[in-house]
Parts: structure tokens; sequence; C-alpha cells
């Protein structure tokens, strides 16, 4: 089971091997089967989701190896201790099918419950919903747009059913088989359809200019270079503002660094903000990465917009914190957040700025949070995300977290800027389709006219309740099967 689960992580970003998905999940469902009972087919569940995330997981030990001194220990434990804290919801979901009688309706029944407790993660700690089976689909280019397109409508839990469905129509029969790839044919050209009939308009959101400054995590840690580091952003910025100007045609443009670029507290530094403001002369705003002090004698991993004075718009704090990186969990018996860790913001806003169409700033981590990512009161034109991945090295971390940023785009109908401090930077159409990007392990700035908004989404309207819906009617619909006396397919035996 640990294998089948790890294979069934290679569907991932960004591998993307999609067709070992039946392979693995199937032969999740028969050893569900096979168990002399739910107790058995939990430890079962519990094991394939151990060899999932361990391997899914496994770029977590690039951010212990630029502590190895005191966490070499670690390196090691990183992905499997995830694993562990996140499996015994997937032993729950094999656990609660086998009690459903054996065949199709049991099929239908787990595909509902994996599902379900895959959308339970963001309650684990501050919430933990990193891969979702939904984000198999995010293939690079036109054929992953078309099928991220039914996010708009279902969320990408939604695509998670739809994925949980099909991976286990092996086992269906010829009937189920058959009406697998109808669902599947339908999702193409729903995918197409909506594809070719939205079209990007240009003239409300700004021209941005994201700034990559490509700093190893362990020149950040260190702080020996400081000064270099806020004069090569500056520099950036400079050539950067001065691109956009010059391609702007009328629209304001807005420059932005990532996630804790600036070496320092810049709330409290009354020269640098100023400075940075020259440097990005003729912008409408630039938007700063930093860590704020509160008057409480908490940090917080904050978003700062200035004006062109260098005067700071109130700043926007991470409300999502990352669970081992930037906040202790009380249970664990030693400490690996540096100091204290961090404080979480109040939440989602939309920020007002003059002159610049609203933007919802969104910091790192933030992104993952399907249906959590825009004020529902105050729809934005435009999301922001800033980060920093550094910390995960040239991994498939990185690229997984750049996936979650286009679906997020997908399913609220909503341009993303995103300014990456190593990479990637990149900037998505409503459609998640991909405009620009400036790759991993480069340094310079991206440049680029941001479209407009598109009409709110349904699922942007209805957020997860959605997915929730479809779980719901999947389940039953898996329960009544059985009852109503529907014929088992000729299918793999069971």
């Amino acid at each position: 089971m640990v294998l089948a689960g790890g294979l069934y992580a290679l569907g991932f970003p960004p591998v993307h091997a999609v067709v070992v998905l039946p392979v693995a999940f199937c032969l999740l469902a028969l050893a569900i089967d096979q168990a002399a009972g739910w107790k058995e087919a939990a430890r079962r569940g519990f094991m394939f989701a151990m060899g999932l995330y361990t391997v899914g997981l496994y770029w977590l030990m690039y951010a212990i190896l630029l502590r190895a001194d005191d966490f070499w220990w670690l390196v090691p434990l990183a992905s499997p201790g995830c694993a562990v804290i996140l499996a015994p919801l997937s032993a729950l979901s094999a656990a609660l099918s086998r009690l459903v009688p054996r065949g199709t309706g049991r099929l239908v029944v787990l595909a509902a419950l994996w599902t379900l407790t895959d959308m339970a993660r963001v309650y684990v700690f501050s919430g933990f919903p990193w891969n979702p089976p939904g984000s198999v689909w995010a293939f690079p280019g036109l054929a992953g747009d078309v099928m991220l397109q039914p996010a708009a409508w279902i969320g990408v839990d939604g695509l998670t059913l739809l994925t949980c469905l099909l991976s286990l129509a092996p086992l269906y029969g010829r009937t189920g088989r058959l009406a697998c790839a109808g669902v599947l044919a339908i999702w193409v050209a729903c995918g197409a359809l909506r594809m070719a009939s939205i079209h990007d308009t240009y003239g409300h959101n700004p021209e941005v200019v994201l700034v990559q400054g490509n700093v190893p995590e362990t020149e950040k840690i260190s702080r020996d270079s400081d000064v270099a580091v806020f004069r090569r952003y500056l520099d950036l910025t400079h050539a950067g503002v001065q691109a956009g100007l010059r391609e702007a045609d009328g629209r304001p443009v807005v420059f932005a660094w990532p996630e804790s670029a600036f070496p320092g507290l810049l709330l409290e530094d009354d020269i640098a903000r100023p400075m940075i403001m020259r440097a990005g002369q003729g912008a409408a705003a630039g938007v700063i990465g930093t860590l704020r002090w509160l008057e409480d004698k908490h940090w917080r991993n904050s978003m700062v917009a200035l004006l062109p004075d260098g005067e700071p718009a109130p700043p926007y704090d991470k409300a999502h914190l990352v669970p081992f990186g930037e906040y202790q969990p009380a249970f664990l018996p030693f400490h690996v957040v540096p100091g204290d860790g961090l404080t979480p913001g109040p939440g989602v806003q939309t920020w007002h700025l003059p002159g610049v169409a609203s933007v919802g700033p969104l910091i790192c981590y933030e992104v993952i949070f399907s249906g959590q990512v825009v004020d529902p009161h105050d729809r934005p034109a435009w999301l922001l995300n800033s980060t920093n991945d550094a910390w995960y090295g040239n991994s498939a971390g990185p690229r997984q977290h750049l996936a979650a940023v286009r679906i997020r785009a997908v399913e609220e109908g909503l341009p993303v800027a995103r300014a990456a401090n190593t990479g990637i930077s990149a900037i998505f159409d409503g459609r998640g389709h991909e405009l620009a990007r400036l790759g991993w392990d480069r340094q310079g700035v991206l440049v680029h006219a941001l479209p407009d908004a598109l009409p709110g989404t349904f699922f942007g309207h209805y957020g997860r309740l959605v997915p929730l819906f479809l779980v719901g009617v999947t389940g039953l619909a898996g329960l009544f099967w059985r009852r109503s006396g529907h014929k088992e397919g000729s299918g793999i035996p069971l």
C-alpha cells in the first residue's frame, strides 16, 4: 500500500503522470475489499496515505537542510512526519467505505469520502490542503487550461471528486466505464468551450512589475549582505518600472517585491521607504514583503503598499501560517520554529489604493486555500501573491505552489500576479492561462499588463459549498446503488 500511495503522488505537478492514478487508486480499492473488516481497511488506507504524502512532500527536507547544524536528524523525517499527521484522514475514508456493501456502490462512496477527508485538511493545524488530487490536471499549456476550467464552477475539490471517480473506472464494469468516458468528454468539451468563449480585455488593471531578487535563503538567514540585497532590489525596481512605464499605455504601474524581501522592518525605516519609491519613480504604488514588529511584542509576516511619496498604506498581515515553519504546534516536544514564531493576521482583505484597481493581497502559503482567497463582501479586481519558495530548493514544491496559484485564478475568475524571491514569478489571467513567467533561480523583473477581471464565477459566489454538495450527492448515490437493485458491471473481479 505504501508503494501504491507513492505511485499516486507521481500524478502531482511537475510530473503529471495522471495515467498512474487508476492503477494506484484501484489497488487501494481492491485492498479495502480484501480487508477482513473496517479496522484492516483503515490500516491499509493509512499506509496508502503514508506513501502518498511521503513522496508528494519530499521537498520539505530542503527547508530542514538549511538548518542542518541543529536539525540534521529531522531531514529523513520531514515528509514522513507530515504524512503521519495527515494519513488518519485517509484511513477514516477507507474504514467508512468498507462498511458499505461490496461493489460499485462502495467504490462511489470511497471516491466521495476520499474527497471529503481531503477537504478536511484545511482544519489540520492552521490548515494543510497542499496537493489536492484535483491539482493533477494543472498540466503546462493549453491542455491544463482546458482541464482546469470546471474549477470555475466546482472548485479544485470538485475536480478531486471527479478525479477519484474516474480513477476507479477500471473497476466499474462496462456501463460504469462508458459513463466515465462520457464524463471525461463533457469535461474536456466544457473546458474547451469556456477557453474559447472568454477573451482577455485590458484597461482597468495595472501594468505590473514583479521583482525577482533571487536571494538564496542562506544569504537571507545570515544577514551578511542586507545592504547589497537592498541595492539589488532598488536597481531591479528602477529598471522594471521604467520598462513598465514605456509599455503601460496609460495604465498605472505597480511593482511588487516578494515575501520578506525587504531586509529589515520597513514600517520603522523612514529612510528606506522614500528610497524605494524614488527607485520606482512613476509607479502608482509599490508592494513590499516585510516583517513587522507589533506593540504587543509579536512578529507578523506582512505586505506593505507604498504610495508615491513613500508613505505606507495600512499593511496586510499573513493569516494562514505555515505549521512548523511560522508557528510551533503545541504538541511538538522540541522547538523548531525560529524565535517565538509569527502571529496570524485577521484574514483576507481588499486594498483600495489611489489610482489602482482594487487588489487582494496574499502571502505565500495562503494561496493554497481554495475558497478563502477573496473577501466575499469586497471582490478585488486582481490578486497579488508574494512568496519565498527559496526554502524548498529547485524541487517539486515551488511547482506545486505555482499550480495552486493558477487554480485560484480559475476558481475566482481573477488575474493573479505572483512575485517570488527565487522564482517562479508568473502572471495568470482569470482563466488560469499563463501570460508570462520568470523561471527558477533567475534574477530579474517580469513586466506585463494585467488583464481585467472576469465576471464572478459560480464557485467564487458559493465557495466550497459546491463541492461539499457534490460529495453529499455522490455519497448518497453510492449508498443507494445497492439498495435500488443496480446490477454490478462486469469489471475487474473484486
